[in-house]
């Protein structure tokens, strides 16, 4: 499944090699700048919105790919049941609005952002900016 990292001033979500050729793209980087919001989910479905344009979709099992949305696009790497949803939300120059990746490690990624950021908080459904530059434009 995706990993999520944190290199330097950039934010990468890890594909395998499998949800490359499903997606349709590469590893996904986006600057650290760029990122609004984090938090940390219990329920995947609340994280996906609009319609499926590119990836794969199995009901109650998988979400891969792009989805977009009146307010534009999300990347999603959403797997029930394999663990807590870290839900990103960015801002309007990022190449995507929301980046919703499904990872084991999810409460360490929070921790790890929250220390590079100043963010604070680490319960589920905690939403906290991760960078001092105001809270997002979109809802």
């Amino acid at each position: 499944m995706a990993r999520l990292e944190l290199a330097a001033d950039v934010l990468v979500v890890r594909l395998a090699w499998w949800e490359r050729v499903v997606a349709r793209r590469g590893s996904l980087r986006v600057p650290l700048g760029a990122v609004a919001e984090v938090s940390v989910q219990e329920d995947w479905w609340r994280a996906v919105r609009g319609t499926r344009v590119r990836g794969l979709k199995v009901p109650g099992s998988l979400c891969l790919g792009e989805w977009r949305h009146r307010d534009g696009r999300d990347f999603l790497a959403l797997a029930p049941r394999r663990g807590p949803v870290v839900r990103i939300e960015l801002r309007p120059t990022a190449p995507f609005s929301r980046i919703a990746v499904t990872v084991s490690q999810a409460s360490q990624v929070w921790r790890e952002a929250a220390s590079r950021t100043g963010a604070t908080g680490t319960g589920a459904s905690d939403v906290r900016p991760l960078s001092a530059s105001g809270p997002s434009s979109r809802p």
